[in-house]
């Protein structure tokens, strides 16, 4: 059948399921007013005949603008991370415009709660009908959320999870695994009775994601059977100043330290401060590639960066929202990224 014959596959539908034109229309637009059984059957002969109508024609006559607000951390002196995700938005947009739809992207501080709570508002005076968001704090993000369902405003979470909450999908990193991953690395050339350091610098260290991360890396050595001594600091200051004093007391009262494991793109810093301190001894592994990390990545400071693609991100996040919003299809609840090992050897040639 022609795709773009939208009349006619609309009767041959109708047709072959003995009901009326208008009852497959009801079904094609998640319209009430058919039975399962109905619907079952009508939605059985569209996926046997391929049947696809004529999206931008329909688009074009409904006349209809369909607005998603972005909702996602600026780039900062502290990390470039951000960047990524954008990019995927702008490529997804670049898609789909044609088919009526805008986006507008609202940048928050990521150190600061306020600024985040103030973008979430004015998504919500606005008249969106998506949304894209990191759920970067946790109590705000959760009242959004409500405020979204209670609206029917579907919200996509990527890079990072908030699971209790009824998002359309989660687009990111397994973090149980990644973390379990970053252990893995870790072992290669630490020494026998050395310490490992667990390293979690963010404003919201009582985050789901770094307790899955630190789960999955603690969950590694449990398996092996492996009793060595795992030393962790949560550091709410994400200043240099800050996190290379918290370092240095916590490599005062550990000396044994052989390893260390930050659990998000701060890896920097500690990479800075290891530098600083005369500690490159120290095997060190973080996440995300971006230009800080890449930098002590190619001086040898960094071991292993794990990446999880942030502009794919932002790009399948925007295309899940289209796929409910325009295409009225099924998306995927959990759509978890590739955990992917970059070195100094590989990170030319990766693209983030």
């Amino acid at each position: 059948m022609k795709k773009e014959n939208t009349s006619q596959g609309v009767k041959e539908i109708a047709r072959r399921a003995n009901v009326s034109t208008a009852t497959v229309d009801r079904v094609l637009h998640n319209r009430t007013g058919v039975s399962e059984k109905t619907k079952k059957r009508i939605n059985e002969i569209i996926k046997e005949l391929d049947y696809q109508p004529n999206l931008l024609a329909s688009r074009l006559a409904s006349k209809k603008i369909i607005s998603i607000a972005i909702v996602i951390p600026s780039v900062s002196e502290e990390t470039d991370f951000w960047e990524a995700p954008l990019r995927g938005v702008r490529r997804a947009e670049a898609e789909i415009k044609q088919y009526g739809v805008s986006t507008q992207v609202f940048f928050f501080d990521l150190n600061d709660k306020d600024s985040f709570s103030g973008k979430i508002a004015e998504v919500l005076r606005g008249d969106f009908q998506g949304v894209l968001i990191s759920p970067s704090y946790i109590e705000e993000t959760t009242k959004f959320a409500a405020e979204c369902e209670l609206r029917k405003i579907p919200f996509v979470f990527i890079d990072s999870n908030i699971p209790e909450l009824h998002s359309l999908s989660y687009i990111g990193p397994h973090l149980f695994k990644s973390g379990y991953v970053g252990a893995k690395l870790l072992t290669y050339r630490l020494e026998r009775d050395k310490k490992i350091l667990i390293i979690n610098i963010s404003k919201e260290i009582d985050n789901f994601n770094y307790q899955k991360i630190e789960e999955g890396f603690r969950s590694y050595f449990q398996d092996r059977g492996q009793s060595g001594e795992i030393v962790r600091i949560d550091i709410r200051e994400t200043d240099y100043q800050s996190v290379a004093r918290h370092l240095t007391y916590v490599f005062h009262l550990n000396k044994d330290i052989g390893a260390a494991f930050v659990t998000n793109s701060r890896v920097h810093t500690v990479a800075s401060f290891l530098k600083n301190s005369h500690r490159t001894h120290v095997s060190l592994i973080g996440f995300d590639f971006i230009s800080e990390n890449v930098a002590y990545l190619e001086n040898n400071v960094i071991d292993f960066l794990i990446c999880h693609r942030p502009e794919d991100q932002g790009y399948r996040g925007i295309m899940a929202l289209y796929q409910t919003l325009v295409v009225n299809a099924q998306v995927s609840k959990l759509s978890y990224m590739p955990i992917d090992i970059v070195t100094k050897e590989n990170y030319e040639f990766y693209h983030n």
